[in-house]
Protein backbone atom coordinates (compact mmCIF):
# COMPACT_ATOMS: atom_id res chain seq x y z
CA UNK A 1 0.00 0.00 0.00
CA UNK A 2 1.33 3.36 1.03
CA UNK A 3 4.77 3.77 2.54
CA UNK A 4 4.74 5.50 5.94
CA UNK A 5 5.69 9.12 5.83
CA UNK A 6 8.98 9.59 7.72
CA UNK A 7 8.63 11.71 10.79
CA UNK A 8 10.70 14.85 10.58
CA UNK A 9 13.20 15.23 13.39
CA UNK A 10 12.77 18.41 15.36
CA UNK A 11 15.56 20.88 14.80
CA UNK A 12 17.97 21.16 17.69
CA UNK A 13 17.33 24.24 19.72
CA UNK A 14 19.93 26.88 20.59
CA UNK A 15 20.46 25.37 24.04
CA UNK A 16 21.23 21.93 22.57
CA UNK A 17 23.61 23.36 19.98
CA UNK A 18 25.36 25.42 22.65
CA UNK A 19 25.70 22.38 24.91
CA UNK A 20 27.22 20.34 22.08
CA UNK A 21 29.63 23.12 21.25
CA UNK A 22 30.74 23.48 24.87
CA UNK A 23 31.26 19.73 25.24
CA UNK A 24 33.18 19.33 21.98
CA UNK A 25 36.79 18.13 22.26
CA UNK A 26 38.22 21.45 21.09
CA UNK A 27 36.11 23.46 23.53
CA UNK A 28 37.34 21.32 26.40
CA UNK A 29 40.90 21.62 25.14
CA UNK A 30 40.52 25.40 25.02
CA UNK A 31 39.34 25.32 28.63
CA UNK A 32 42.41 23.27 29.53
CA UNK A 33 44.64 25.91 27.93
CA UNK A 34 42.83 28.66 29.87
CA UNK A 35 43.31 26.77 33.14
CA UNK A 36 47.02 26.28 32.48
CA UNK A 37 47.51 29.93 31.52
CA UNK A 38 45.66 30.98 34.66
CA UNK A 39 47.90 28.78 36.80
CA UNK A 40 51.03 30.15 35.14
CA UNK A 41 49.84 33.75 35.55
CA UNK A 42 49.08 33.18 39.21
CA UNK A 43 52.55 31.75 39.73
CA UNK A 44 54.19 34.77 38.09
CA UNK A 45 52.13 37.24 40.12
CA UNK A 46 52.56 35.37 43.41
CA UNK A 47 56.34 35.03 43.01
CA UNK A 48 56.79 31.96 45.23
CA UNK A 49 60.56 32.18 44.91
CA UNK A 50 60.56 35.02 47.43
CA UNK A 51 59.99 32.47 50.18
CA UNK A 52 63.54 31.22 49.64
CA UNK A 53 64.87 34.64 50.61
CA UNK A 54 62.39 35.71 53.29
CA UNK A 55 61.03 32.38 54.55
CA UNK A 56 57.44 31.68 55.52
CA UNK A 57 55.27 34.21 57.35
CA UNK A 58 55.84 33.90 61.11
CA UNK A 59 52.27 32.73 61.73
CA UNK A 60 52.77 29.70 59.46
CA UNK A 61 54.98 27.08 61.03
CA UNK A 62 55.39 23.32 61.27
CA UNK A 63 52.86 21.03 59.65
CA UNK A 64 50.61 23.85 58.47
CA UNK A 65 53.41 25.46 56.49
CA UNK A 66 54.47 22.10 55.01
CA UNK A 67 50.88 21.31 54.01
CA UNK A 68 50.46 24.68 52.30
CA UNK A 69 53.79 24.21 50.56
CA UNK A 70 52.62 20.81 49.27
CA UNK A 71 49.42 22.34 47.90
CA UNK A 72 51.35 25.13 46.23
CA UNK A 73 53.88 22.62 44.90
CA UNK A 74 51.10 20.66 43.19
CA UNK A 75 49.60 23.79 41.65
CA UNK A 76 52.99 24.98 40.38
CA UNK A 77 53.79 21.66 38.70
CA UNK A 78 50.48 21.90 36.82
CA UNK A 79 51.76 25.26 35.53
CA UNK A 80 54.96 23.55 34.24
CA UNK A 81 57.26 24.90 36.99
CA UNK A 82 60.31 22.56 37.12
CA UNK A 83 60.18 20.19 40.07
CA UNK A 84 63.94 20.33 40.88
CA UNK A 85 63.57 23.98 41.89
CA UNK A 86 60.60 23.14 44.12
CA UNK A 87 62.42 20.19 45.66
CA UNK A 88 65.44 22.32 46.51
CA UNK A 89 63.10 24.91 48.01
CA UNK A 90 61.39 22.22 50.10
CA UNK A 91 64.72 21.16 51.58
CA UNK A 92 65.87 24.72 52.19
CA UNK A 93 62.62 25.70 53.92
CA UNK A 94 61.75 22.58 55.92
CA UNK A 95 64.81 20.37 56.11
CA UNK A 96 65.26 16.89 54.72
CA UNK A 97 62.45 14.88 56.37
CA UNK A 98 59.57 17.36 56.37
CA UNK A 99 60.68 18.77 53.02
CA UNK A 100 60.65 15.31 51.45
CA UNK A 101 57.14 14.58 52.74
CA UNK A 102 55.84 17.91 51.44
CA UNK A 103 57.55 17.51 48.08
CA UNK A 104 56.27 13.96 47.52
CA UNK A 105 52.74 14.98 48.48
CA UNK A 106 52.93 17.90 46.05
CA UNK A 107 54.35 15.63 43.35
CA UNK A 108 51.46 13.17 43.55
CA UNK A 109 48.92 15.98 43.84
CA UNK A 110 50.29 17.82 40.80
CA UNK A 111 50.49 14.63 38.76
CA UNK A 112 46.91 13.71 39.65
CA UNK A 113 45.54 17.15 38.80
CA UNK A 114 47.42 17.27 35.48
CA UNK A 115 46.31 13.74 34.60
CA UNK A 116 42.64 14.47 35.32
CA UNK A 117 42.74 17.82 33.50
CA UNK A 118 44.24 16.14 30.46
CA UNK A 119 41.82 13.21 30.65
CA UNK A 120 38.61 15.19 31.23
CA UNK A 121 39.25 18.42 29.35
CA UNK A 122 41.66 17.60 26.59
CA UNK A 123 42.13 13.91 25.86
CA UNK A 124 40.37 13.82 22.48
CA UNK A 125 41.99 17.02 21.22
CA UNK A 126 45.39 16.07 22.65
CA UNK A 127 45.29 12.73 20.86
CA UNK A 128 44.49 14.60 17.64
CA UNK A 129 47.35 17.03 18.16
CA UNK A 130 49.84 14.33 19.16
CA UNK A 131 49.24 12.03 16.23
CA UNK A 132 52.31 10.29 14.92
CA UNK A 133 53.90 6.87 14.74
CA UNK A 134 56.19 7.40 17.71
CA UNK A 135 53.39 8.68 19.93
CA UNK A 136 51.10 5.88 18.79
CA UNK A 137 53.72 3.40 19.91
CA UNK A 138 54.15 5.30 23.20
CA UNK A 139 50.40 5.14 23.75
CA UNK A 140 50.53 1.39 23.25
CA UNK A 141 53.36 1.00 25.77
CA UNK A 142 51.58 3.13 28.40
CA UNK A 143 48.32 1.28 27.84
CA UNK A 144 49.88 -2.19 28.14
CA UNK A 145 52.67 -1.54 30.65
CA UNK A 146 51.60 1.73 32.23
CA UNK A 147 52.84 1.19 35.79
CA UNK A 148 56.26 -0.06 34.72
CA UNK A 149 56.69 2.66 32.10
CA UNK A 150 55.71 5.53 34.41
CA UNK A 151 57.90 4.10 37.17
CA UNK A 152 60.87 4.15 34.78
CA UNK A 153 60.06 7.73 33.74
CA UNK A 154 60.09 8.88 37.35
CA UNK A 155 63.16 6.89 38.37
CA UNK A 156 65.21 8.06 35.38
CA UNK A 157 64.01 11.58 34.60
CA UNK A 158 64.35 12.65 31.01
CA UNK A 159 60.84 13.70 30.05
CA UNK A 160 59.56 16.89 31.73
CA UNK A 161 57.22 16.09 34.61
CA UNK A 162 54.15 17.95 33.33
CA UNK A 163 54.62 16.69 29.77
CA UNK A 164 54.71 13.09 31.03
CA UNK A 165 51.49 13.68 32.97
CA UNK A 166 49.58 14.97 29.96
CA UNK A 167 51.05 12.28 27.72
CA UNK A 168 49.81 9.61 30.14
CA UNK A 169 46.40 11.31 30.15
CA UNK A 170 46.07 10.74 26.40
CA UNK A 171 46.66 7.00 26.84
CA UNK A 172 44.26 4.37 28.13
CA UNK A 173 46.18 4.04 31.40
CA UNK A 174 44.04 4.36 34.53
CA UNK A 175 44.73 6.86 37.29
CA UNK A 176 45.56 4.54 40.29
CA UNK A 177 48.62 2.83 38.75
CA UNK A 178 49.76 6.16 37.31
CA UNK A 179 49.67 7.85 40.73
CA UNK A 180 51.25 4.87 42.52
CA UNK A 181 54.10 4.66 40.00
CA UNK A 182 54.59 8.42 40.25
CA UNK A 183 54.78 8.34 44.04
CA UNK A 184 57.18 5.41 44.23
CA UNK A 185 59.35 6.38 41.29
CA UNK A 186 59.75 9.99 42.42
CA UNK A 187 61.21 9.12 45.84
CA UNK A 188 64.92 8.76 44.95
CA UNK A 189 65.38 11.91 42.86
CA UNK A 190 63.07 13.99 45.02
CA UNK A 191 65.02 12.95 48.12
CA UNK A 192 68.31 13.85 46.45
CA UNK A 193 67.16 17.35 45.53
CA UNK A 194 65.53 17.95 48.93
CA UNK A 195 68.69 16.84 50.74
CA UNK A 196 70.79 19.07 48.49
CA UNK A 197 68.49 21.98 49.34
CA UNK A 198 68.69 21.28 53.05
CA UNK A 199 72.51 21.17 52.88
CA UNK A 200 72.92 24.10 50.48
CA UNK A 201 74.60 26.15 53.20
CA UNK A 202 77.38 23.52 53.37
CA UNK A 203 78.23 22.74 49.73
CA UNK A 204 81.38 20.86 50.68
CA UNK A 205 79.69 18.50 53.14
CA UNK A 206 79.67 14.78 52.28
CA UNK A 207 75.85 14.70 52.37
CA UNK A 208 75.55 17.53 49.84
CA UNK A 209 78.19 16.01 47.55
CA UNK A 210 76.53 12.58 47.74
CA UNK A 211 73.14 14.09 46.83
CA UNK A 212 74.62 15.98 43.88
CA UNK A 213 76.43 12.86 42.72
CA UNK A 214 73.18 10.90 42.76
CA UNK A 215 71.46 13.67 40.76
CA UNK A 216 74.18 13.56 38.09
CA UNK A 217 74.08 9.76 37.87
CA UNK A 218 70.30 9.68 37.61
CA UNK A 219 70.39 12.31 34.86
CA UNK A 220 72.89 10.22 32.90
CA UNK A 221 70.79 7.12 33.50
CA UNK A 222 67.69 8.97 32.33
CA UNK A 223 69.41 10.03 29.12
CA UNK A 224 70.47 6.44 28.45
CA UNK A 225 67.01 5.04 29.16
CA UNK A 226 65.38 7.72 26.98
CA UNK A 227 67.76 6.89 24.11
CA UNK A 228 67.03 3.17 24.37
CA UNK A 229 63.27 3.72 24.69
CA UNK A 230 63.25 5.96 21.64
CA UNK A 231 64.98 3.37 19.49
CA UNK A 232 62.78 0.59 20.86
CA UNK A 233 59.62 2.56 20.13
CA UNK A 234 60.93 3.23 16.64
CA UNK A 235 61.44 -0.50 16.05
CA UNK A 236 58.00 -1.35 17.46
CA UNK A 237 56.20 1.24 15.32
CA UNK A 238 54.19 -0.43 12.55
CA UNK A 239 55.45 0.28 9.04
CA UNK A 240 53.20 1.71 6.32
Amino acid sequence: MFDPVPTARPAAGPAVRLSRALMSPWSRFSLLVVVLLGAASTMLLFEPQRFLASGWPPQLTGGTAAMLFGLGYGALTVAFVPRPLLNIAAGALFGAQTGLAAALAGTVLGAGVSFMLGRVLGQDALRTLLRGKLLTAADGVLSRHGFRSVLALRLFPGVPFAAANYCAATSRMSAPPFLLATGLGSIPNTAAYVIAGSEAASPTSPVFLAAMGFIVLSALGGALVAWRKRHRLGRDTPKD
